[in-house]
């Protein structure tokens, strides 16, 4: 199934997808992210960062400032990160970017409701829920207020549950990420989130085993019979370095050795129907995406030009 053309609806602003694949470049202003916890703690080097992301071609930023690595403690009452903490890291980085970039697309990585609201406060775009909004679900009522755009992600349980889960066949495994998504949609909904303001996200590496999110990978076009657009974060994630592990004396390929990998998996999403990536790297993306998408539009051309004849239809 070929991703449709639709407009997401923001906060004060629109992005058209379908047309060309939006990237989304990641700052994580946290001491303890997988891929670069630490590097933009700082507030004047977390700005930093965001714009030199926007300058290489980021059409949105997503920022976060709560590890949700596996074994956190993240969506559970005892996080370690208070929604105190996480607004006094985020809010001074999301105010230095806009103030240099009033134009700036900027979505939050949060699943704390006080967090949403004072970061669409102070001009966030997007609330980007790993959770779905089932660790917080005020998070909705939160985003239907402000007219937020929302990424719902789905997770399988919480970080510190994923090391011990059980594996899935490919076929529960969709049926499960299905099922999760269409229960965040009614959520949304109920909340007053209108369709199009709303992204979906498969939730790679979010209690997902190894090869589990190959297997995702492979039927994630199925998911676009959700009706909504996806979203997806493949970029430095762990899964991809396990794969390489034959070329690094059996350990798993460092996180600074993945970026190869991550252009691999995000072209296959873009493939299997993503509209939106999200990615650590700008600029390799942003040329991956390009050729992805010109692939995809001559997919189109073809199956516009020979549609495929079922029985009924003869």
């Amino acid at each position: 199934m070929a991703r449709t053309d639709a407009t997401w609806r923001l906060r004060m602003h629109s992005l058209e997808l379908g047309a060309r694949t939006r990237v989304c470049g990641v700052v994580n202003i946290t001491p303890d992210s997988f891929s670069d916890g630490g590097f933009f703690l700082d507030r004047q080097a977390a700005v930093a960062h965001g714009l030199r992301l926007i300058e290489e071609g980021a059409d949105l930023l997503d920022l976060g400032a709560e590890s949700t690595r596996p074994g956190s403690r993240a969506g559970g009452s005892d996080a370690a990160v208070s929604a105190e903490e996480e607004r006094a890291r985020l809010l001074p980085v999301l105010e230095g970017i806009l103030k240099a970039r009033p134009d700036a697309v900027l979505s939050v990585d949060t699943y704390k409701a006080e967090t949403a609201r004072a970061a669409l406060a102070a001009g966030a775009e997007i609330i980007n829920d790993v959770s779905g909004f089932t660790w917080d679900p005020a998070v909705a009522q939160v985003c239907a207020e402000f007219g937020a755009g929302v990424v719902l992600m789905h997770t399988r349980g919480r970080p510190e549950e994923w090391r011990t889960q059980a594996q899935l066949e490919p076929d529960a495994l969709l049926a499960m990420v299905r099922e999760g998504l269409t229960a965040s949609l009614a959520a949304a909904r109920s909340a007053g989130i209108a369709e199009d303001r709303i992204v979906l996200d498969p939730g790679y590496g979010f209690g997902k085993k190894l090869d589990e999110n190959y297997a995702l990978l492979a039927r994630q076009s199925e998911l676009l019979g959700l009706g909504r657009p996806l979203l997806v974060g493949l970029s430095r994630k762990s899964f991809l370095g396990h794969t390489l592990a034959g070329l690094y004396g059996g350990n798993p390929a460092p996180v600074n050795a993945r970026e190869t990998v991550s252009v691999a998996a995000l072209t296959a999403a873009i493939l299997n129907g993503a509209s939106v990536v999200r990615v650590h790297e700008v600029k390799a993306a942003v040329e991956a995406a390009r050729i992805a998408d010109a692939v995809v539009a001559a997919r189109d051309r073809f199956q516009r030009a020979f549609p495929v004849r079922t029985e009924s239809s003869q």
